[in-house]
Formats: C-alpha cells, structure tokens, sequence
C-alpha cells in the first residue's frame, strides 16, 4: 500500500487530488455536534495543500437514498473543514455535475473543494458493479489521483471507496496508514495482557468479533445493552432489559468455549435499573436504583453497570499491556447512566496499556463526556471497521488501495 508520503515525493504541484474523506459527522438542527471526523483527515488535506495540489474533498453523510436531500448536505462540514484550514473552501451542490466541475475547475494550487454528498447519487452505495462503476467514471473526471483517508467508510464497497482507486494512482493517507498501523497491534503485534472492553446495545452486532477475540484476548468485559442477552444465558433474570433471545444460544457457546480455552469472561455484577427509558433531549432526573445483576426486578430495565462493576472493570484493566473498547456500558448520553462508561474510559487512561478506543459510540462518549483525547492511546475514526477488521474480514477500501 502506497501512501501520501510516497505521493508527496513524487509531487503533486498543480495536480488535482481527490481525497475520499470520512465527513460524517452528527448533526443538531444542521448545526455540527461533533467535528471529530473532520479534524482526523486535516493532516492529509493540509499536507498536500501545502504541496501545492488542487484538493478535491469527497465523503458520504448520513443514508440518504440516494437523490439530493438537504437534511444530508455536507455544506456544514465543507465550512467547518475551512475554519480548521483557516482558508476558504469551495463547496459545490452536486457530486459529478456542472457544479462539481466548475469547483475543481476554478481551484488555484493549494486551494480545497468540497463536492456535496456522494450518496445524492445511487450508484455511490449500487450493488450493482456496471452502475457502481458509471459513477466511479465521472468521479474519476474529476482528479488525477486518488487518496483514501476515510477510514469509517472502508468496510463499504461503495464506489468512491472500492472502484474509484482502479481508475487512478492511489495512496493511503495519513489517517488510514495510521488506523491500519494501530490495529496491527492489535492482531499481529499484541503485547500481553490483552483486554477487550465490549458494550452497545446489540450482542449480535459484536458475535463475529467475539468469536475472533476468543482465540486473541486473554480477557472479554462485557457491558450495555449486550450485556443482558450473557445474563439471561446464564439463566439469571434481566426483567425488561435490552433481550435477544435469538442470540442466546450463540452466547453460551461463547461462553463455554470461553471456559475451554482459558479466556476470561467478565460480565456485570450489578446494574442501575429503572422501570422506563430516560429522557435524553431533557436529560429529567432518571433516579435509578442499583440491584444485582442476577436479580433485575421483571419490571426493571438495566440502563448502565452499577458501581461494584465499575471497580470490578477498572481492576481488570489495570494490569493490561494492550487493551480495545468498543461500546458504551450504558446510556451514557444520560448523566444518570454515564458513569460506568466514564469508569471504563477513565481506567483507560489509569493504565499503563497500549489503549484503542473503536470508534462509534466509543469515540463520540469519549468526547461528551470531557476527556482529554490524547491521554488514549488511539481513538478510531471507524467502529464498524475496526470490527470487521478485528473480525478478519477484507475490508474493501483497504484491498482497493493494494497494488
């Protein structure tokens, strides 16, 4: 895999370089909640404005169904990525139109544009390979070479992520060669202990990557919703807790093999429980109670792990040389239930360990909650493709990149 440094050497004064970038991020009544994604590709935009090329900016936002709409603009994002840059940043209203051409046709070296949402148009997301391959085709019109740097989208065969680099030279930038970097140390060059904190609401989202971990982690602390289904497959009661039941006998075979092969499974010993969901927009006083995780009243609803597990979790992260969370361990966007991820994000930053938070949920809690980001280790920009890498699966954006 080549990357932008590679690029960099070889010049790219007066070239036009699209850079497929991850500019998903949330937003409040259009208004930007959380610039994260933005900020992690400025290193590539920066670098190769500063060498001289015309930037081409391209990213998907949101699941708009693949026709304009305005609830999905990425105009927001193009003027916060400006205010970063500190210089102006064209925008254009379409993605391979007449407006798309006129942006990168008047683009200056040095200069950055911004196309609007690649999925206005469908063959973006197309299953279909000829249709998916059109779209990469006025893409490709648009630049000279290509730069993935939009980690959050690599798991996608979509086709600015997979098709696109076929038609151009093209190079890793620096947010991918530093994500890929990062996850090796976790698959291929981990450091022992190796502890991996699990949360979320679905067990069937994490299964794959539990099944891989099973044969990687020397320890699985599992929290959130999930964390109900493991209950219940133990045959404990978690009243009207977040349930799969269809997932049940998946989990206790997780766990027996986790019993077989010397994994430790840790899972919750108590739980802040309350009989309705709280209010998030209000944010109104929830005033849970805490029960044992064993014994969740049938009209209860765990929302968060309670205090001894806090402590409990903590304990078993501090020894660890290497450790990866994906997933809240409760609603943390509730001040009433944030505190059992903040244990899990402070004991992160307590240890000693090589830390990885997965993106997601993970990252967004991270910044909600006050923490200083860089006392982690690393905080993905992609928690569906961290997964699926942890998975080992062959994510697209990457193989696309290979020579």
């Amino acid at each position: 895999m080549k990357t932008i440094d590679e690029l960099l050497a070889e010049g790219v004064d007066g070239k036009r370089v699209f850079v497929r970038a991850d500019l998903n991020v949330p937003l409040a009544d259009g208004l930007i909640t959380d610039d994260g994604r933005i900020r992690a590709v400025l290193p590539t935009v920066k670098a190769l404005a500063e060498a001289g090329a015309k930037v081409v900016v391209a990213s998907h936002l949101g699941r708009p169904k693949g026709a304009p709409d305005p609830a999905f603009s990425l105009l927001a994002a193009a003027e916060r990525l400006g205010e970063l840059l500190g210089a102006p940043v064209a925008f254009a209203q379409d993605t391979v139109g007449p407006a798309a051409h006129d942006a990168v046709n008047g683009l200056q070296p040095g200069q950055v544009a911004v196309i609007e949402n690649l999925r206005f148009n469908a063959g973006e997301t197309s299953k279909d390979d000829t249709e998916r391959g059109e779209f990469a085709d006025r893409l490709a019109a648009l630049a000279d070479v290509y730069v993935g740097d939009g980690f959050g989208a690599v798991h996608r065969k979509h086709a600015s992520v997979y098709d696109l680099p076929a038609r151009l030279p093209h190079y890793a930038g620096y947010l991918i060669a530093n994500e890929v970097g990062v996850l090796k140390k976790l698959t291929d060059e981990v450091r022992r202990p190796y502890v991996v904190a699990l949360g979320g609401a679905k067990v069937s989202d994490k299964l794959a990557v539990i099944d891989q971990l099973l044969g990687k982690a020397d320890r699985l602390l599992i929290g959130g919703g999930m964390a109900y289904t493991f209950l219940k497959a133990q045959g404990h009661e978690v009243g009207k807790s977040l349930l799969q039941e269809d997932q049940i006998p998946a989990v206790k075979e997780y766990i027996e093999r986790a019993e077989k092969t010397g994994v430790e499974l840790v899972l919750p010993v108590d739980a802040l429980v309350a009989t309705e969901f709280p209010d998030l927009k209000t944010k109104a006083p929830a005033n849970p109670t805490t029960v044992a995780a064993d014994a969740i009243p049938a009209d209860q609803e765990g929302l968060d792990i309670g205090p001894e597990t806090r402590k409990l979790y903590a304990s078993k992260l501090a020894d660890a040389a290497t450790v990866f969370w994906n997933g809240p361990m409760g609603v943390f966007e509730h001040p009433d239930y944030a505190e059992g991820t903040k244990a899990v994000a402070q004991a992160l930053i307590d240890s000693p360990a090589f830390t990885v938070v997965g993106g997601g949920d993970s990252a967004a809690a991270v910044r909600l909650l006050g923490f200083d980001e860089t006392a982690f280790g690393h905080i993905s920009t992609g928690g569906g493709a961290s997964l699926e890498y942890l998975e080992g699966k062959t994510l697209p954006g990457l193989a696309a990149l290979e020579d």
